[in-house]
């Protein structure tokens, strides 16, 4: 905290310092998903700053408007304090309706949607039941926990040493042929393939099971 030497005798309200961060944080945050609360913490009563004309409140470089955090306020050339803060984002997402073990194929039973804090939950958290549906548990989970897109894994569709269509695309043109995948892949991951002349290409995975080649 820094003031300047030609101090005010007038003591800016700390009140006023908590409203314009309130304000401040509940603009730059009315995109977020979900009911959005703000709790400005604690401010010291005792600080005297010097009235200010114009206050600006900042986030600092590095930070982010989500959970707890700190917000600066500055009055230029006179002082400037930094702000604890903690923001809420309430909105439903997909939580586990019994402990799942790793390996379990997630059904439309083992799932529900709850209100939760998702700033306060872990990155990736699910808030759809389709992204959870037919994957796979990578990991074991209790009853009530929400789901994690890392902790999900998309069920394999295409098997080493299975036979494929390989399908290659290209401007004005698609050629089909067979071919024998070198590994697995879910939908969408990448796979080799050896044609039947011993080429090897790289392809994505789709449903069929098809390799699909872009050129």
């Amino acid at each position: 905290m820094t003031f300047s030497a030609g101090a005010q005798a007038a003591v800016q309200s700390i009140a006023s310092i908590r409203h314009d961060v309130q304000r401040f944080v509940l603009s730059q945050t009315a995109g977020l998903p979900g009911e959005v609360s703000v709790e400005v913490g604690h401010i010291d009563e005792n600080l005297n700053l010097p009235a200010c004309p114009s206050m600006e409140v900042f986030l600092s470089e590095g930070n982010r408007l989500w959970g707890n955090t700190t917000v600066g306020v500055k009055c230029e050339g006179m002082w400037s304090i930094y702000v604890p803060v903690k923001i809420r984002v309430i909105t439903p997402v997909v939580v586990s309706t019994k402990p799942l073990a790793q390996g379990t194929v997630v059904a439309p039973s083992d799932v529900m949607k709850r209100k939760m804090d998702i700033a306060q939950s872990p990155p990736g958290v699910l808030t759809e039941e389709s992204d959870a549906i037919g994957k796979t548990m990578g990991a074991s989970i209790p009853s009530g926990y929400p789901l994690l897109a890392t902790q999900l894994r998309s069920p394999i569709i295409i098997r080493q040493g299975q036979s494929v269509r390989l399908v290659s695309k290209g401007s004005g043109f698609q050629v089909t042929s067979e071919g024998i995948a070198l590994g697995q892949a879910a939908e969408g991951q990448p796979v080799q393939v050896r044609t039947p002349s011993g080429h090897i290409v790289s392809g994505t995975a789709r449903p069929g099971p098809i390799v699909e080649v872009i050129y």
